[in-house]
């Protein structure tokens, strides 16, 4: 009953006109970044970040999380017409979305993307609304050890959890430490691996990091790709809208398998390309015409969708109650409310409490005003898409170095910028994870203060994080996690080899999106 109460307050934070046109404004900017090639989610919120340093923090905010709604929307349009996946987690939408539209069903599909979008992220914002109040409530008995432990289970759930091989996860995460030392020392004013440089005494800002590896990066790949659009055109009309609306209701329980998969895989560091493709399995194994997948069923788009959504809403759940992001882009929006001097984690609920509820209620909103901007918008973000690439990369580039320069208001960031996109390049081009790397850049001074002040109170025994059964079930969770690939591999060595002994089959074609 506390949380409805208090959600009520925030929804009057949340609709004032201001607050309302932030909104507006956010939506429209994130639909127009999920659309255009070269950006992301993420990529949007970091270059977009440092024109809300001016502003109440509550509206920088709303905005920044409703350009990750619209984002998040805008990646189906691209998925659908284009054949194009904005992000990782779309992939898996192509797969029948794309052969829908060229059987002339592109609006049923669009339509059916939207509202499954709509449908997981609403249910994430349930979950967040009555779950995050509790989870806060219970980590006010945290101390440093327990953050610690948290913090290295977030690690070890990239490591285990990652797609990629854990070699290159851990390096990605170490060269992530390795920047988030650089600087001064916070605990004895040391200067660390500065190199005699003045500007890196404030070390490597993670915003400078993000623009460049995801936006420059990005750009640098779809560059050398030669990127061009060929797809079909669509718009919606109400008519389609019920239609596909009442189609949909046949399918309310791959609605709640796909939810519930989605909120699992965010709130744990799974994250929303993971979701999307068990997901998709999950619909494809459970279908009765499991054959007709990827030849244009609607289940195939339903399914990936809401728990792409799901999953990456529910990923802003740790980011509140515990200060531990759950995707790149709520690390990215953790860094912020860094910046705007906002401390993510349990004391927020009590010190930060109309910031908190204006949030939740934005979110509620925010998804809504999305939906309704997207289904009545279609045909122009489509048109968008044929816009040349050499006229839309510069634009792009400008508005990361105008991002980069704000932060600190120096020329040293735009070529730091510059440098960490080329970095971006080479790891996509060597197909190193960049998550990893991020959340190490955020993470990494929390967790050394976490770790150094478990220290200082054990007199230098690493037997404190074993020293209660919440602090050790988290630091046996996170050992467990560390070495899953190796106990994997070692259970799946024998049927391996026994399928290999038979014969080699061509791969089910969500088991091929899932390498992507």
């Amino acid at each position: 009953m506390q949380e409805l109460l208090d959600l009520a307050q925030g929804f009057s934070v949340a609709l004032t006109l201001p607050n309302i046109g932030f909104m507006l404004v956010g939506i429209i900017l994130g639909v127009l970044i999920g659309v255009l090639p070269g950006l992301g989610g993420a990529n949007g919120v970091a270059i977009l970040l440092p024109l809300t340093f001016s502003m109440n923090p509550t509206s920088a905010i709303i905005m920044l999380s409703c350009i990750y709604w619209g984002a998040l929307f805008g990646g189906a349009i691209t998925s659908i017409l284009f054949n194009i996946p904005g992000e990782p987690w779309s992939v898996a939408t192509t797969f029948d979305g794309f052969p829908m539209a060229q059987q002339g069903k592109a609006a049923q599909a669009l339509t059916a993307a939207f509202t499954s979008s709509f449908v997981g992220a609403f249910f994430a914002v349930l979950l967040i609304t009555f779950l995050a109040p509790l989870l806060a409530k219970f980590a006010l008995k945290f101390g440093p050890p327990e953050f610690f432990a948290v913090q290295l289970l977030t690690f070890c759930s990239f490591v285990g959890m990652s797609k990629e091989p854990p070699a290159k996860t851990i390096a990605a995460m170490m060269l992530g430490f390795a920047l988030a030392a650089v600087g001064m020392d916070s605990v004895t004013g040391q200067l660390r691996m500065t190199f005699g440089v003045p500007e890196m005494l404030k070390g490597f800002d993670f915003l400078i990091a993000v623009i460049g590896l995801f936006g420059i990066g990005e750009i640098l790949l779809t560059m050398e790709e030669g990127l061009a659009f060929k797809g079909k055109s669509a718009r919606i009309s109400p008519k389609i809208v019920w239609e596909t609306w009442g189609e949909l209701l046949k399918h309310w329980k791959l609605f709640l398998r796909s939810t519930a998969i989605g909120c699992w895989m965010g709130i744990t560091p799974g994250g929303a390309t993971p979701a999307s493709f068990m997901s998709y399995g999950m619909a494809q194994r459970m279908s009765k015409d499991p054959k007709g997948f990827g030849k244009g069923r609607i289940e195939g788009v339903v399914a990936p969708e809401t728990a792409a959504h799901a999953a990456g809403t529910s990923a802003l759940l740790p980011m509140l109650t515990l200060g531990i992001p759950g995707s790149p882009t709520a690390a990215v929006l953790l860094g912020g409310l860094l910046i705007w001097g906002l401390q993510p984690g349990p004391m927020m609920f009590v010190e930060q409490k109309e910031f908190v509820w204006g949030l939740i209620a934005s979110m509620y909103l925010g998804n809504l005003v999305g939906l309704i901007v997207v289904l009545t918008t279609v045909p122009w973000w489509a048109a968008m898409l044929r816009i040349p690439f050499a006229v839309i990369a510069p634009v792009i580039i400008v508005i990361c170095a105008v991002g980069a320069y704000t932060v600190h208001s120096s020329m040293f960031d735009v070529w730091l910028m510059l440098v960490f996109g080329v970095v971006g390049y080479l790891f996509k081009k060597l197909k190193y994870p960049l998550a990893p790397l991020v959340l190490a850049l955020v993470l990494g001074d929390m967790a050394e203060s976490s770790f150094r002040q478990a220290m200082l109170l054990s007199q230098g025994k690493l037997s404190i994080f074993w020293s209660n059964p919440l602090v050790g079930s988290l630091t046996a969770l996170a050992l467990t996690m560390l070495l899953w690939p190796v106990v994997q591999r070692f259970t799946s060595r024998q049927p391996r080899t026994a399928l290999g002994s038979v014969g080699t089959t061509q791969p089910a074609k969500s088991d091929i999106g899932g390498s992507v």
